[in-house]
């Protein structure tokens, strides 16, 4: 199959170009993950109508979601012993590490159709794992599987009038950092089936005899039907973009006032940790936490509506009419949202 034809097939008008950093930048050293967070933003700045796929490859690393608590899906003590760093990225989704081992994957394209932009990606990678004979298909909101394992997990980015969709390639990877590293709550690992973390992915060099660099060619080349290179100027601007991924204060994150906290799991949307300020049964303050998928404006779409009201259905219902809940996390609906933070 011809590289650029099956990606015009799925995506009906673009093609995709490989996004390149200069020999000059030390490509073969790996960059610290937020490095490649920032050069995903940059794409966007610079793309002209072709959507644009890079891969790169980190040390150790764990990185969590926006809206995630660290405390909630970090061990940090283990990863300090370790030496494996840890990075807040801003798409929402779940906790996940990586290594050397593990390719990471990244898709910028002019498009605000979330469905449509996973729809693309996801396609694009199940047909090249598929070129290789794996039983690769699409599953649930976000992961790709080989047989009935993960294999790949992804995570949605918006920016105005573009969307960037990066994800993890198991390759091969260090199964005790990825059962030690990070935590996910017992309900996320109940809902998905499974016991443990490690019990339900797979890697492609179990399924495949082929080599890391022989994989990343194959990827390319079957997803690309051409390239851009980025130039030293480039570089620089990326590292700027980069410092803002640095910051203790966006790594942490701010701890939530709170005196209740709502706790949910929602089929399709992810896990909702709302912690609250209450005063009288009125909020004060609230955080919404989990790896939903943030689409619009978390604080003018919700928060800031319906901080200072009564925390009953009736006032929510009447402070969030008129809100399309969905258009700004993931799948959720206003009703189910409500009934979280009432029950």
């Amino acid at each position: 199959m011809e590289t650029s034809t099956f990606f015009e097939c799925a995506t009906g008008e673009q093609t995709m170009k490989y996004l390149s950093l200069p020999i000059t930048a030390n490509v073969s050293i790996p960059r610290k993950l937020p490095f490649y967070l920032a050069m995903e933003e940059y794409a966007a700045s610079i793309m002209g109508d072709d959507d644009l796929f890079f891969m790169w490859q980190v040390n150790p690393t764990v990185i969590f979601g926006r809206n995630q608590l660290i405390e909630n899906e970090v061990n940090l003590p283990y990863c300090r012993e370790h030496g494996i760093e840890y990075y807040r990225r801003k798409s929402g989704g779940g906790c996940v590490f990586a290594d050397m081992s593990n390719i990471m994957l990244s898709y910028i394209t002019r498009s605000d159709n979330v469905q449509l932009t996973f729809t693309r990606y996801t396609d694009a990678v199940v047909e090249s794992l598929r070129q290789l004979g794996l039983d690769a298909h699409a599953s649930g909101r976000n992961d790709i599987l080989i047989g009935n394992c993960k294999v790949s997990g992804s995570a949605f980015y918006h920016l105005p009038g573009f969307s960037i969709v990066h994800g993890t390639m198991l390759y091969d990877t260090d199964m005790t950092h990825i059962a030690n590293a990070i935590t996910p709550s017992r309900e996320k690992l109940e809902s998905k089936g499974v016991a443990s973390v490690p019990s339900r992915i797979t890697t492609i060099k179990e399924h495949c005899d082929i080599s890391i660099e022989q994989f990343k060619a194959h990827l390319r080349n079957s997803m690309c039907d051409g390239s851009q290179k980025l130039t030293d100027n480039d570089v620089a601007c990326i590292e700027e973009i980069e410092q803002g991924y640095l910051t203790p204060e966006f790594i942490l994150g701010n701890n939530p006032r709170c005196n209740v906290t709502r706790q949910q799991r929602i089929e399709g949307v992810g896990e909702l940790v709302v912690s609250m300020e209450l005063n009288r049964n009125v909020i004060k303050h609230i955080n919404i936490a989990g790896d939903y998928f943030l689409l619009g404006d978390l604080d003018g779409g919700i928060i800031n509506r319906i901080v200072g009201k009564p925390l009953t259905t009736e006032a929510l219902t009447d402070a969030l009419r008129g809100v399309r809940m969905q258009d700004i996390i993931m799948n959720l609906e206003t009703k189910q949202f409500i009934n979280l933070l009432t029950n």
